[in-house]
This record gives C-alpha cells, sequence and structure tokens, in this order.
C-alpha cells in the first residue's frame, strides 16, 4: 500500500510540474493568438472552394481543436467541402499537441508536417468523389426530423448567450450545438461560479509550478527549496485542482465545445476561463496515464517495480505493428483523454514513433463531437475516412523506423541547412 501511495503522490506531482504547467503555458499563448484572430481564417477559408483542404489543413494543424472545430457547421451549410473537413481532422493533434510541444517539440514538428501533407492530399481525393455532396444531401433531408424535435424541446436555452461564427442565432446548426449540446454548467450552479471566478487561482498556481517546472529543468532540485518537498507539494496540489476543475467543467473526453470556443474567440476573459479548464483537462488525463503505466507495472512485477518494468518493455519491443494499428484504432475514439494518454506512454519510451504518428493523424480531438452533434452519418464517414490513410502512414513509418534512425537523418539535414545558411 505505501508503494503505491508512493506512485500516486509520484505521478500526480510529475503530471502537474514536469507537463502540466508548460502545457498550459503554451496553452495560453495559442489561446491569445486565437483570441486576436477572432475567427478570421474561418472567414477565409468560405472563399475559396479550390484551396479548402489546403486552408482546412493549415487551421486543423493549430494547437488544439478550436480551429478544426469551427468547420464543421460550415460543412453542414455548404460553406465548405467535406475535404476541408477531412484535412482539418487529419492535421489536427487535439490537446494532445500541447502536450508534444512542451514535452517532445521536434516529434511534434514531424507529426504536424506529415500530418499537413497526409490531410491536404485526402482532402482533394475526397473532393474528386462525391462523398461530399451525398452526405450534404442526406442532412439536408433529416432536417425536416430535426425541426420537429426542436418544436418538441422548444423551451430549452443557452447556457450563455454568445456571439456565433459559421451560423446564425435559431438556425439548425444553433439549435444542435447550443441548445442540446451545452457548452458548461448552467449558470446557476456553483461549479460555474467556481470555474467563472475561481479561475485566476489556478492559474497562480500554474505560474507558481511554471517556475518550478524551469528550475527543474535546469537540473535545480525543486524539494530542497524553501519548503522542504516543495516541488511534491505544488505538483499534488496542482493534479488535485485540476481533476476538481475538470469535474467542475464536466469534461471527461472532451476538454472543448463549439460553444466554448465561440466563447474564447470573442472575450480574452473566456478565454482565460476555459483555457484553464483545457489545461486541467490535459494535466487529469496525464496523470491518468502516467498512474495507469505505473500501477501496471507493479501489478505484472507482482509487487517488484523492476520485474514489472522488464516484462512491459518486452512486450512492447515485440509489439511493432499491433501498436501502430492500436494508435490508428485509439484515434478513433472522439475527444483528447485516450489520445493525451497515447502521447504520454510514448514520451516515457514505451512506443514507435510510427504508432504516435498513426495515432496523430486518426485522432480527431474535440472537434468531431460537434458533426456528431449535427450529422452522425457525417461524422461516422470522417472517422473512417481519416483512419485509412492514419493506419497506411503508420505502417509506412514503422517500415522506416525499423531500417533507418529516422531522427538522425533529420538531425544530419538540419544541421545540413544551418551549415548552408
Amino acid at each position: 500500500m505505501e508503494k503505491v501511495l508512493e506512485l500516486i503522490l509520484a505521478s500526480a506531482a510529475g503530471a502537474f510540474v514536469d507537463i502540466g504547467v508548460f502545457v498550459g503555458a503554451v496553452l495560453l499563448l495559442f489561446g491569445y493568438i486565437n483570441y486576436k484572430m477572432s475567427g478570421r481564417f474561418v472567414a477565409t477559408i468560405t472563399k475559396s472552394k479550390r484551396w479548402q483542404p489546403v486552408f482546412g489543413a493549415l487551421l486543423g494543424v493549430t494547437p488544439g481543436c478550436g480551429g478544426t472545430i469551427f468547420l464543421m457547421p460550415l460543412f453542414v451549410r455548404g460553406s465548405v467541402t467535406f475535404g476541408a473537413v477531412v484535412a482539418a481532422l487529419i492535421a489536427t493533434t487535439g490537446d494532445s499537441s500541447f502536450v508534444m510541444i512542451a514535452g517532445i517539440p521536434l516529434q511534434y514538428l514531424v507529426v504536424s508536417a506529415v500530418a499537413v501533407l497526409v490531410g491536404i492530399l485526402t482532402g482533394y481525393v475526397v473532393d474528386s468523389t462525391r462523398i461530399g455532396i451525398k452526405l450534404r444531401d442526406a442532412y439536408e433531408r433529416s432536417k425536416a426530423s430535426k425541426k420537429e424535435q426542436k418544436k418538441r424541446h422548444s423551451h430549452v436555452r443557452h447556457t450563455v448567450r454568445v456571439p456565433h461564427i459559421g451560423h446564425a442565432e435559431g438556425d439548425d446548426i444553433d439549435w444542435a450545438l447550443h441548445h442540446v449540446a451545452r457548452g458548461h454548467p448552467a449558470t446557476d450552479t456553483l461549479a460555474y461560479r467556481i470555474t467563472h471566478h475561481g479561475y485566476l487561482w489556478y492559474w497562480l498556481l500554474l505560474g507558481i509550478g511554471l517556475v518550478l517546472g524551469v528550475l527543474g529543468l535546469f537540473q535545480v532540485d525543486i524539494n530542497a527549496l524553501v519548503v522542504p518537498n516543495l516541488g511534491l507539494i505544488v505538483g499534488v496540489a496542482g493534479t488535485v485542482m485540476s481533476i476538481a476543475w475538470m469535474l467542475f467543467g464536466k469534461k471527461l473526453l472532451a476538454s472543448d465545445t463549439h460553444e466554448e470556443t465561440e466563447q474564447k474567440v470573442t472575450s480574452w476573459r473566456e478565454t482565460l476561463i476555459h483555457n484553464a479548464q483545457e489545461t486541467a483537462f490535459v494535466i487529469t488525463w496525464v496523470f491518468v496515464g502516467l498512474l495507469a503505466y505505473e500501477l501496471a507495472v507493479l501489478g505484472l512485477g507482482g509487487g517488484d517495480y523492476a520485474q514489472g518494468e522488464q516484462l512491459i518493455e518486452s512486450a512492447l519491443r515485440t509489439a511493432g505493428i499491433a501498436a501502430v494499428l492500436i494508435g490508428a484504432l485509439v484515434g478513433m475514439i472522439p475527444g483528447c483523454g485516450p489520445q493525451i494518454i497515447f502521447v504520454t506512454l510514448f514520451m516515457q519510451g514505451h512506443l514507435p514513433f510510427a504508432a504516435l504518428l498513426a495515432n496523430a493523424i486518426s485522432q480527431d480531438g474535440d472537434a468531431i463531437l460537434p458533426l456528431i452533434a449535427l450529422d452522425r452519418r457525417s461524422a461516422g464517414m470522417a472517422v473512417i475516412v481519416t483512419t485509412i490513410p492514419a493506419a497506411l502512414i503508420g505502417l509506412g513509418a514503422y517500415w522506416l523506423e525499423l531500417n533507418t534512425d529516422i531522427f538522425a537523418v533529420l538531425a544530419a539535414a538540419w544541421n545540413w541547412l544551418a551549415a548552408l545558411v
């Protein structure tokens, strides 16, 4: 029992101080950029059908799910092609992008570059078929039944009134995304008051943790500073607060909704509030991933951690192709939670790069959730279409990984370019 408690505390401290605080800093930076853009890129993409898969992939590769989320209502309105949606979903790595930026930036750049290229190519292939047209026609035919549903539930109201991007107040998209799918707790609840009035305290704790995290990077023993076990105390407190924040925000698999994304690009205060919740979501899932792995090692070793670690390492070395296919299949799960765990396992050295790449291409993050709410047929097709290239590219990358040191090649290319400059 003492060993289990030790693993829980270590996982909690590591999730917050070693990873989470850097995720929060990166998330805040891109949240500010997204707020300043105020959806202007989304408006640009509707103007040129020819270049929409390119714009979709570029919108999707921006860290997080915000840009891609906006495309879903634009597709059902007929403003963007299905190829643009597919390109954006392939390029997006959701909230796991923040974990990669904070912990494995080189791998993140490689994954993003490949995902953008695959997204663009797949998007154009999709647009060369009639898949998108058939999906839009089916959606239009289903509108009548949705209008009847709207009449039956006309008493439902917005949780918070927000400016809309890509649709209008009272239309079918507004009904599906803001009346049926709730963005956050009701305004008269304790959870809402805590998350919308206490968010600065959470950012303060993240700031303290960030200072300790940076000191840790410089090999400073943060547990020997001012207060004994300071790093452990702040780390555990931060993870506990993150779990509470996630529960208050009613998050589980998804950290962001279309309604919240609209709020963030129109208000800096809402950006701070919802980015705090998103950071808490990421930290919680990193903690779950770290702890699940540690407990699995301990359990497999029958209480002997070293023996359990040897067993897992042996199993992972022989997993090979299976790990790649599992990565692609895990990516089919809506939301960002399982994807964050997958990235966390890779960062610990327990998965091949090809598995990470397959998962990154396959996963749709929170962006698929608005499309599920709007049109399940289109969402299901999008999930299938994004998983196929994920598995193929992942298997190809695995072959390269077995026969070459891909990152050694990239490092050599970088040095060559640097020498030319």
